[in-house]
């Protein structure tokens, strides 16, 4: 993933300027940065969640912020992101939460979502908590339910937005 000259700014508050960075595959990449210093907004412009005001940004040959809306739903399937307060459905049970992206991306059956759903959860020291809210859970069960939703389609990428909290 290579950053080339990015900014983002919301009405008059510039919050990147002129940002360039490459993210080298196989490898853990971190962005440090003190509180409010752009971080997570860096990464959702990486994602798409936000438009930089200025730049591109290049998934290997292509360029992200030109694609359709088609191209990008398509490239976005193999990212998986945790978010920084895990920004899980209160009204779906961790089952469902895990299992949202692989209803809407996927042809898997009920029991192949289920098992996937299972597998994620057990990787992440949660099993057998399938029918609890996030209500239920405490603060770093959410985290992990959080990350279990983020690895249940195999991403080719993993976005964390500080993933030691909690």
């Amino acid at each position: 993933i290579t950053v080339q000259n990015v900014y983002k700014s919301f009405d008059e508050k510039q919050v990147l300027s002129d940002i360039n960075t490459q993210f080298s595959q196989g490898c853990i990449n971190m962005i440090i940065g003190a509180s409010g210093s752009g971080k997570t907004v860096l990464m959702k412009c990486i994602v798409g969640l936000h438009e930089p005001t200025q730049g591109k940004i290049f998934y290997n040959d292509k360029e992200f912020t030109s694609l359709s809306y088609d191209e990008k739903r398509a490239l976005r399937k193999e990212m998986g992101m945790l978010f920084q307060g895990s920004a899980l459905f209160d009204s779906l049970n961790v089952e469902e939460n895990v299992a949202f992206a692989l209803r809407i991306f996927t042809n898997m059956t009920k029991q192949e979502i289920r098992k996937r759903v299972n597998s994620c959860l057990e990787r992440v020291n949660l099993g057998k908590v399938n029918g609890l809210y996030p209500a239920e859970l405490s603060g770093g069960m959410k985290k992990r339910v959080g990350i279990a939703r983020a690895i249940a389609m195999n991403p080719q990428y993993l976005f964390v937005d500080e993933p030691n909290s909690g």
